[in-house]
């Protein structure tokens, strides 16, 4: 199945708001699913539409949480998102840790009690369009074990960074576990054989099965350094942030689990380059660092990613054929117009 941009997100808007989510959160929810499509990132875009609006009906995402302020002392906000889709609450606090940023700079902003929220680099944008560096960092369902144990402790653990670099912001987002669990779980999708090392089983073997994996444990990326920065995340996401460390989270692919709240804690930290000198020269320094990355013949990371306003509405995208069918089947199970085809 062939969509253009703009015809996916309207798409996926209408789903989300046919499921019960008002209209400016189901069309910054679209927007984050497809650019995550636009992005590459195929694991956290339109392949998991399906699992949010499954976990919508059953109750486990409320299509009609609120996001409200828990206490804020200037440059310090802790949110909660009554249990709601991550996307949308995640962009919001973005934008409010830009604000705070740019007002007081540095901002930390906390979700509590939220959804999953897809690619999380996309959550640095609000941030390096106003030149400043934003850090991010989440958490999910206990999926890695501790280093030499065997027990789900941790989850994927993901971060990424925002870095106001020209001409291209840098943009780094990366899971601390080998690989990020939506990868599985396209490999799932797909019936491919996972690459080894990635995965173990329930029983704590390595496996290729992506469906064994998906209902067992994730490997560090680094042997015992990965999971020390796991560990790390953990702490800011869901210590900080909390309500429920990564053991008390349920599981999104888990079908059993779909009325239960995930309860993730998201935390952004955004930093003015601005206020670190008195000449402005952080920024020609961040600017250095990224030429010399080039020089050397390297790549910056995220640095060939589109931001959201330098996206064609009428480029094509392409669906796997599952995925475009279970959106078929939500469109006419919650009356929706499945848009036409792009040429």
């Amino acid at each position: 199945m062939r969509l253009t941009v703009g015809s996916a997100q309207q798409l996926a808007a209408d789903l989300l708001a046919a499921s019960g989510m008002d209209g400016p959160a189901a069309t910054t929810t679209a927007r984050c699913v497809v650019m995550a499509d636009v992005w590459g990132i195929a694991s956290h875009g339109l392949l998991r539409l399906p699992y949010y609006l499954e976990r919508i009906a059953a109750g486990g995402y409320p299509a009609a949480a609120r996001l409200r302020t828990v206490r804020e002392s200037g440059p310090v906000v802790a949110l909660d998102g009554s249990g709601g889709l991550g996307h949308w609450q995640l962009w919001r606090a973005a934008e409010l840790a830009t604000l705070r940023a740019a007002e007081f700079g540095i901002a930390a902003v906390s979700v509590a009690n939220s959804g999953h929220c897809g690619a999380l680099g996309l959550y640095t944008i609000p941030g390096v369009e106003a030149r400043l560096l934003t850090l991010a960092f989440s958490n999910g369902p206990a999926v890695m074990p501790p280093w030499g144990g065997s027990k789900p402790l941790l989850s994927t653990s993901p971060l990424a960074a925002g870095i106001p670099t020209r001409p291209r912001p840098t943009i780094i987002d990366l899971a601390t576990s080998a690989v990020a669990r939506g990868k599985i779980a396209s490999y799932a999708e797909r019936g491919e054989p996972l690459p080894a090392g990635w995965a173990l089983d329930a029983g704590g073997q390595p496996t290729t099965d992506p469906r064994a994996a998906l209902s067992g444990l994730l490997a560090p990326m680094g042997g015992a350094k990965g999971f020390a920065l796991a560990l790390l995340v953990e702490a800011l996401a869901g210590g900080l942030a909390g309500p429920h460390l990564s053991a008390g989270v349920s599981d999104m692919f888990e079908q059993s689990q779909a009325s239960v709240p995930q309860h993730l804690g998201h935390l952004l930290i955004t930093l003015d380059p601005g206020r670190f000198d008195d000449g402005g020269s952080a920024w020609g320094r961040l600017d250095d660092l990224a030429a010399s990355v080039t020089t050397a013949g390297g790549r910056l990371p995220g640095s060939r990613r589109l931001l959201p306003g330098e996206v064609d509405q009428d480029s094509p995208l392409d669906l796997p054929a599952r995925t475009a069918e279970e959106l078929d089947s939500w469109a006419r199970r919650l009356g929706v117009a499945r848009p036409a085809e792009a040429g």
